[in-house]
């Protein structure tokens, strides 16, 4: 049993903290094993298909993520994980194309926010960041944050907007990357009006 636990942690965390039934029987686990580890307190269900280990504590980013190929990290999330916000989420902000039916997620964890986007932009500026526990997530660039930020004025923390927008314009800030990211949002003259004061 210590063989198979121990393979099963290396696979497990090889998948980001999360197998899926799949993966499982490819690495030789049959159907009555899967049952077996489940019984035994082994393996715990996380999702329909998906399993993590009982006695670990998984990442919660990457068990989300897991749900859909579509869900991206944004605003105030992907900020903290790209370093830009000292605020550790409370809820998780997540990107999806318009259309998407996420009504199954937001049942199954109640500490997210989803944000919805033309289908044509939804993919602009997604990359990886690491989670707090080490595992790659996908998130939207600092570019697309800020964007989205300076998009969603009204409904963001003022606090988080002002701290990534000062600390984007006054260090990290990539000019030709945001304006073309801004003129595809259509928020080109408010992103330059921010360009000036802050810069």
């Amino acid at each position: 049993m210590d063989y198979t636990y121990d393979s099963l942690k290396i696979l497990i965390e090889k998948q980001g903290g999360v197998v899926s039934s799949g993966d499982l029987i490819k690495a030789g686990v049959d159907r009555m094993m899967l049952y077996t580890l489940l019984a035994q307190g082994v393996l715990r269900k996380e999702s329909h298909g998906n399993y993590v280990l009982a006695d670990d504590e998984p990442d919660e980013y990457r068990i989300i993520q897991n749900r859909s190929e579509k869900l991206i990290y944004s605003h105030g999330t992907a900020l903290f994980l790209h370093g830009m916000s000292d605020r550790v989420p409370h809820v998780l902000d997540i990107t999806v194309p318009q259309g998407d039916n996420v009504s199954r997620i937001k049942k199954d964890y109640q500490g997210t926010r989803f944000h919805y986007c033309k289908k044509e932009l939804w993919d602009l500026g997604i990359t990886n960041a690491n989670t707090p526990q080490g595992y790659s997530v996908r998130v939207y660039d600092p570019e697309r944050c800020i964007c989205d930020l300076i998009k969603d004025r009204d409904n963001v923390d003022k606090q988080i907007f002002i701290q990534a927008l000062q600390e984007y314009f006054r260090g990290k800030c990539n000019p030709r990357k945001i304006l073309k990211y801004a003129k595809a949002l259509n928020i080109e003259s408010k992103v330059r009006n921010y360009m000036e004061v802050l810069q």
